[in-house]
């Protein structure tokens, strides 16, 4: 019994300075993570995850300089057509930019609405070689990446991936609708003449699918 007390006594004797001195300085640090910890709401100002890439500023901002180079650049297809037919790579090399897959290609024409569906129509262009189709997309879906391609200097590179690459493709597509396509009746287009500035990318010189930058109605 005396030896179990002894025992006892040591297990629940005073606790020495240096362990005091431990516990305190436990007790500050974690006073000090508390301190310095910064609460930070998911999708607030301060969630960096959400101050990412932003495809509709990104659209905003490059939208006008590539509808003016579009506009610069843009060669009848009275004068493209019959090129394209005759050397597909002469034409790209004096019309064209490097698109991936093919050529991308600015152009401009005035013709007659034809028939049309989910927002793209068929253009009958007066002195076009026969052979010749050109189409065009109005919306409300647009798709292609013509637009963020043809300047030739947006590449994968400046984005952190795939996604925002492609999304970037899609806010150019999106500031081109608010500014060339937002008022534009469809309904009523078959039968009228209008009058065309756009890019397509000529996998078949025969078939071209034109994404405008420049749209007007007579």
């Amino acid at each position: 019994m005396a030896a179990a007390a002894r025992k006892s006594a040591r297990r629940n004797g005073p606790v020495s300075p240096g362990a005091l001195i431990g516990v305190g300085a436990v007790i500050a640090l974690l006073s000090a993570m508390v301190l310095d910890t910064h609460v930070v709401r998911i999708g607030s100002e301060q969630d960096t995850r959400t101050a990412a890439f932003s495809p509709e500023s990104f659209g905003q901002e490059q939208f006008p300089r590539i509808q003016s180079l579009i506009e610069s650049r843009a060669v009848e297809a009275t004068e493209l057509a019959p090129a394209a037919l005759e050397d597909k790579a002469a034409a790209a090399e004096k019309y064209g930019t490097p698109g991936g897959i093919a050529p991308i290609f600015p152009v401009k024409f005035t013709g007659t609405v034809g028939e049309g569906r989910s927002g793209t129509f068929n253009i009958a262009v007066d002195e076009l070689p026969d052979e010749v189709s050109i189409r065009v997309q109005t919306g409300p879906a647009v798709n292609g990446t013509e637009l963020r391609d043809f300047p030739g200097d947006i590449g994968f590179g400046d984005f952190t991936n795939q996604i925002e690459y492609q999304n970037a493709g899609s806010g150019i597509n999106n500031a081109m609708k608010a500014e060339v396509l937002n008022d534009l009746d469809r309904e009523s287009l078959a039968g009228r003449t209008i009058s065309v500035v756009g890019v397509f990318r000529m996998i078949n010189p025969k078939n071209w699918l034109v994404t405008p930058v420049r749209l007007s109605v007579q």
